[in-house]
């Protein structure tokens, strides 16, 4: 594995280039391989424990496309233009909680631990729900899965960016009617799985009307 040696200025000019892209032009296609690469950085993306609480559905069936709409007020232009739209879905309680199958299943399958390392992870896990951030509801518990997903979702839009593709992170949508439509129509068991965010991807159809505008950034960072 070589050591990644990317100019700064590059990354810096992709955060400067990316934008929350609100209509994208139709005609053009992301390739399968940079589609893929954009996933495969979500693949990648860190999250707490490792216990990666998330699935990501590719939304490309027009007709599904169609059926979003009434219950995301902030997609339908997205949907319409957008070249991929991806669903980020975050795991509920019955995937998170500590003494669950899955994390039973990622600690033993996946990541292969030795005996007396899981039951140190399984401790610690136990612990940091119940004493460090006080996860004892399923609504604490999913919220804490959909930070690990954003996580991943920033992963996306910068990898994106960074290879000339726009993207578009969407919260407007009304989370149990569009639940509900997952549940109904895209198979989705939402008894283990909530929808966190909605991301858009392709090419701006223009460039943005304003300029990007953030802080000072003395204003958000404090030395110690």
């Amino acid at each position: 594995m070589n050591t990644p040696n990317i100019a700064k200025e590059e990354i810096i000019n992709a955060f400067k280039y990316r934008h929350a892209t609100k209509e994208f032009d139709p005609t053009k296609t992301i390739s399968e391989e940079d589609m893929k690469f954009i996933l495969e950085t979500a693949h990648l993306s860190p999250s707490s424990f490792g216990f990666e609480p998330w699935h990501f559905i590719v939304v490309q069936d027009k007709e599904l496309r169609e059926l979003l709409k009434p219950v995301a007020w902030g997609a339908p232009l997205k949907l319409d233009t957008a070249s991929h739209f991806v669903l980020g879905l975050a795991m509920k309680a019955p995937m998170v909680k500590h003494d669950s199958e899955y994390i039973t299943h990622m600690m033993k399958d996946v990541k292969q631990l030795p005996e007396d390392v899981i039951e140190t992870y399984d401790r610690l896990y136990r612990e940091f729900q119940e004493r460090d951030f006080n996860l004892d509801n399923d609504k604490k518990l999913f919220d804490w899965a959909s930070k690990q997903t954003y996580i991943a979702l920033g992963n996306m839009m910068t990898s994106a960016a960074l290879t000339g593709i726009d993207s578009c992170p969407i919260e407007g949508f009304h989370q149990e009617k569009a639940e509900a439509l997952l549940k109904e129509k895209f198979g989705v068991d939402t008894d283990k799985y909530g929808l966190s965010f909605m991301v858009a991807f392709g090419y701006r159809k223009a460039d943005p009307e304003f300029k990007k505008s953030r802080r000072n950034f003395d204003d958000i960072v404090t030395w110690k």
